[in-house]
């Protein structure tokens, strides 16, 4: 299958992938109107304004999310701009809403700097139940989403960093059963030092897996380097930071590979000098780090992509759609890393006999969605 042509076809024919309906399906007669709108609605307005807190009892915050990019960092291909970015929020809004019935509103920023970015979502904010940051930058990501959380009262969940972090913990749960390990006392390298590969770090290390090492373009990141910026040396409590070297060394004996970076990074030679059975996860897109028969031809026993064409594709859909449902009827202000770890255990656990080719669960599985909203209290 072309998916590319597929793609074209199908989003000029529809002209996008969503769109708003009424809620109430009854017939819009006069006496419906006039409670919906004036007169009627003026007495709504009247109740919110003595208690804001009643608003997501009248109106569709209940049930909203804002889905927010300024278009810095679309998929792998980069920085292309807010327009170029539309289509990968619709797409978020579509998924939302097929896996989840959560409503969503996609808004591309045409402002890049944190300060302004933080701002303009500030402003919108009272018009939303929760806020889904997408495609940002690192390292302003960081600074924006935490900002974020601190000054509104509503969830902020960045899903580049925070879903992708759930779905590889879950993953590597039912991976390392299958290769027989212990996977707190695994060796990680972590391949990619930006938004999803620092939330990946944090996330592994918080479940007790402490021999992790990252690798950026310069090799490993380590308490000697002079070049890391901010973020970086905030990695450095997360990581194994006394070793230095190459990815080379950085995978001599590694028991699992993350890559979040970029396509053909990981040779065949290189997973050869893994330990036994090592466990890939390449997950760049759309091109990942190396080719799963590549990879199996090397000895990998499980091997994980961010392609849907592939077994085992790490998909932030499982995620994001059962914790923005589970942080809107549980009335949760803040998203926090206990949330994470359980949505990932959560998801691991749906898989219950897995293999080499299932260790995480379909998006079309039912109950993933339930499940993840279940722990998101």
């Amino acid at each position: 299958m072309d998916y590319n042509k597929l793609a074209i076809e199908l989003h000029k024919k529809y002209k996008g992938k969503i769109t708003t309906q009424i809620r109430d399906q009854e017939e819009l007669n006069r006496d419906r109107l006039s409670a919906y709108y004036t007169p009627g609605v003026g007495e709504i307005s009247r109740i919110i304004a003595a208690n804001p807190e009643s608003l997501p009892d009248y109106t569709w915050t209940n049930n909203l999310v804002a889905i927010i990019s300024d278009g810095s960092a679309i998929l792998g291909l980069g920085n292309l701009g807010p327009k170029a970015a539309m289509p990968v929020m619709e797409g978020k809004a579509l998924l939302l809403k097929h896996f989840a019935n959560v409503d969503s509103v996609p808004i591309v920023l045409d402002v890049h700097e944190p300060d302004e970015i933080i701002k303009t979502v500030k402003a919108i904010a009272p018009s939303f139940g929760a806020i889904n940051l997408e495609d940002i930058a690192a390292p302003k990501c960081f600074e924006i989403e935490e900002r974020l959380k601190k000054e509104l009262d509503i969830p902020v969940f960045h899903d580049d960093q925070h879903g992708t972090a759930i779905v590889v913990l879950a993953g590597l749960i039912n991976a390392a059963k299958l290769t027989n390990r212990k996977l707190t006392d695994c060796k990680i390298t972590v391949v990619g030092a930006g938004a999803a590969g620092t939330a990946i770090i944090k996330l592994l290390n918080l479940y007790g897996i402490k021999n992790i090492l990252a690798v950026d373009s310069r090799g490993i990141i380590n308490k000697n380097r002079t070049d890391l910026n901010t973020e970086k040396t905030i990695l450095l409590d997360y990581i194994n930071s006394s070793q230095s070297g190459s990815l080379q060394d950085a995978l001599s004996g590694s028991d699992i590979f993350i890559g979040v970076s970029r396509a053909g990074l990981l040779t065949s030679e290189l997973v050869k000098t893994m330990a036994k059975d090592p466990i890939i996860f390449a997950l760049a897109n759309p091109t990942p780090e190396i080719m799963p028969d590549e990879a199996k031809s090397a000895g990998a026993a499980i091997i994980a992509t961010g392609r849907s064409d592939f077994a085992n594709q790490i998909n932030n859909s499982l995620a994001f759609p059962g914790i923005f449902r589970g942080a809107l009827d549980n009335g949760v202000k803040k998203i926090t890393d206990q949330h994470k770890l359980a949505a990932a255990e959560a998801i691991a656990e749906l898989v219950e006999n897995p293999s080499a080719s299932e260790i995480i669960p379909s998006p079309f599985d039912k109950r993933v969605v339930k499940t993840v909203a279940n722990v998101i209290k």
